[in-house]
């Protein structure tokens, strides 16, 4: 049997200043968004946040940024968010791009106890600068290190009590692999359910990797909506 929390607030109160935190989504597609905003309150601060992007100005990760609770962000993608623009420029935000196909690996390779790989991706740039660079075949590859976090946030469509996960289409993203990577694992779910209405073959990420679960409503807000103009 899993935690399972009663309130967001319960869930990350045992998160402390200086931690690193993974968390899911692409966008704010698949974010675990409650579970974020009890984060803020909690007013937690000098975190690494590890995640593909760090949200928008006014949602999601982009809320943490806004409080100055985020020392340092690792991620591949920062293009709709102005304060994080703002911040890195003026030197409040430690910022390590990485590839996205990269990033997704690195976390891949931590959550399967791989301490590092080499990959042809980012060689000659300035993300080479200070790494190993070896050649294999007569072809430069870059020595990339694997990323583990203390703690692990994602969101799935359904989870049971043991913990297993099932993701909604692209919500699944890159929380499959966050959730093997965190120390401690915690699911912000739509649905809780019993383990009997989880199809075995149907499930995502299995129970051993998640600690605790809690069931939450999300907005899923949309990043940029795009409408057809009317004929």
């Amino acid at each position: 049997m899993k935690t399972i929390y009663t309130s967001f607030q319960e869930a990350v109160k045992r998160i402390e200043d200086y931690s690193t935190i993974m968390v899911g989504g692409f966008g704010l597609v698949g974010i675990p968004e409650n579970l974020i905003k009890a984060l803020v309150e909690s007013e937690v601060k000098h975190l690494t946040v590890i995640s593909n992007n760090c949200g928008v100005d006014d949602w999601g990760l982009g809320l943490l940024l806004k409080n100055k609770q985020i020392d340092k962000m690792i991620g591949s993608y920062v293009g709709e968010n102005k304060e994080f623009e703002r911040q890195v420029l003026e030197g409040e935000l430690e910022v390590e791009l990485t590839p996205q196909g990269t990033l997704a690996e690195r976390i891949r390779a931590g959550g399967a106890g791989i301490p590092a790989f080499y990959t042809p991706a980012g060689v000659g740039t300035p993300i080479a600068e200070g790494k190993e660079v070896r050649s294999f075949d007569g072809k430069e590859y870059l020595l990339q290190t694997g990323l583990t976090a203390d703690y692990s946030f994602v969101r799935a469509a359904k989870g049971d009590r043991y913990g297993n996960l099932i993701y909604n289409k692209t919500a699944r993203n890159f929380n499959p692999m966050i959730a093997t990577a965190g120390k401690v694992t915690i699911a912000e779910v739509e649905a809780l359910v019993e383990p009997e209405e989880m199809n075995p073959d149907h499930i995502h990420t299995p129970g051993i990797y998640v600690q605790g679960l809690i069931e939450g409503i999300q907005e899923k807000r949309i990043e940029r909506l795009t409408v057809r103009q009317e004929a």
